[in-house]
């Protein structure tokens, strides 16, 4: 393994960590897999799927080898992430208006509720390698509460900003539960980013946000788990929504690993898809700009998207690119619409996720992506992370029409529902 900085190619030994480059630049993990014998590899985590109680267990741990090799097993921290559900739904099927499968991959089905996990465990099993024991990040929700129940599992503290408007109380009050150190300041996710990056090494803090090269590594699991599912034949399209975009980054590494090992034979291409207000990057990328400009001032209701300066924008970009990407807004009344029908088919997410879902709805109705061909659309979050969000579509004075299930009124009599029912 070692560390390369993405905007000068600066390469370090990973014994040599740091965040940033000394040009100011983010820093990746590249593997040596010139010898790795991939049939071998195959075999290894198939064999993984059958194993109970051990850190290979872990839908993450299953890939150690492509994840962080060098990671003695005493400092795995681990609370047996991953192994997430993949559905194809004919109900979204029908929705986004495909002809061919849909899958969902439903990230929400983590211990935490969050795809964070899936590099929350390598991050802060990386930093307890180090000998830290004080954890951070700034979050709008889902890495705080990961954080702090990795943390607490390592027998370790966290502290986590938070912004303190335009953020979910569910998550908030999760990361509490946790025994978080819980910093509610005047500002954006932008802001607290800025904050730790100037006094976390005199704090003794361990920095667990996707500028962390770790976090990227881990969540590169998420693709592994798809292609071992559809046993290495992987659908015309992913997509997957875009806040700080390390999910979008971790996705493109993992499959180039895919591809350089033969584990797959072509790359399905990604379609991103962003909040109307919080899109900095699909506008930089349908303007064919080649500098991100912030929102200094983002708003969505989709909480987890609500970053106007997503710092892993240069390495997403790159996912873009080497797959021939796309990207895309949909309006907020979009998301929860998708969220309603993700809800109703069983699976069920917060509305960050459901971005995907109205993404490729969007896409498909302007043939972007062929209504046969196949896609898996990523869920991030589990649909109690926001249940104020349940509350206003189902409860509120103007529920959308776009659902038709309503509650029956209080106003009736059992015996007068019943009648109406038969």
């Amino acid at each position: 393994m070692k560390l390369v900085c993405v905007d000068c190619n600066l390469e370090v030994s990973s014994d040599l960590f740091d965040y940033q480059c000394k040009c100011g630049g983010l820093f990746d993990i590249v593997h040596d897999t010139a010898n790795v014998d991939a049939e071998y590899l195959k075999r290894v985590f198939h064999e993984r799927l059958s194993e109970r109680m051990t850190p290979y267990a872990s839908g993450v741990w299953r890939y150690k080898e492509l994840i962080f090799p060098e990671l003695a097993d005493e400092y795995i921290t681990t609370k047996y992430e991953g192994n997430t559900g993949l559905y194809a739904s004919e109900l979204i099927k029908s929705y986004t208006g495909a002809k061919n499968k849909v899958w969902l991959k439903a990230q929400s089905e983590n211990p935490s509720g969050s795809f964070k996990d899936n590099g929350m465990t390598v991050a802060v099993s990386h930093g307890r390698s180090l000998g830290y024991q004080r954890f951070t990040c700034t979050s709008t929700g889902n890495t705080s509460s990961s954080l702090a129940m990795y943390a607490a599992m390592a027998q370790g503290e966290s502290y986590v900003f938070v912004p303190n408007k335009n953020i979910s109380l569910n998550k908030v009050l999760q990361t509490l539960a946790y025994g978080a150190n819980v910093i509610s300041f005047d500002g954006t996710y932008d802001d607290g980013i800025r904050f730790y990056e100037r006094h976390s090494k005199e704090l003794g803090l361990y920095i667990c946000n996707s500028i962390n090269p770790f976090r990227i590594e881990g969540q590169k699991s998420i693709v592994y788990e798809i292609a071992q599912s559809l046993d290495w034949n992987l659908p015309d399209w992913v997509v997957i929504p875009g806040g700080a975009l390390s999910n979008v980054t971790a996705l493109g590494k993992g499959l180039q690993d895919l591809k350089n090992l033969g584990f797959i034979s072509k790359l399905p291409r990604v379609a991103l898809v962003q909040a109307e207000g919080a899109s900095p990057f699909h506008r930089m990328v349908a303007e064919g700009r080649t500098e991100l400009v912030p929102e200094p001032a983002p708003y969505t209701r989709a909480s987890a998207l609500n970053i106007g300066n997503p710092p892993s924008w240069k390495k997403a970009l790159r996912t873009l690119e080497e797959t021939n990407g796309v990207t895309c807004f949909v309006t907020d009344q979009e998301i929860l619409d998708a969220k309603a029908w993700v809800d109703k088919s069983g699976i069920g997410c917060e509305p960050a996720s459901a971005a995907t879902v109205a993404g490729l709805r969007k896409l498909t109705l302007q043939q972007v992506i062929d209504k046969d061909e196949t896609a898996v659309c990523i869920l991030t979050g589990n649909m109690l992370k926001d249940t104020d969000a349940l509350h206003e579509y189902h409860l509120g004075e103007s529920p959308s029409s776009n659902y038709p299930n309503k509650i029956v009124s209080a106003q009736l009599t059992l015996n007068e529902i019943g009648a109406m029912l038969l």
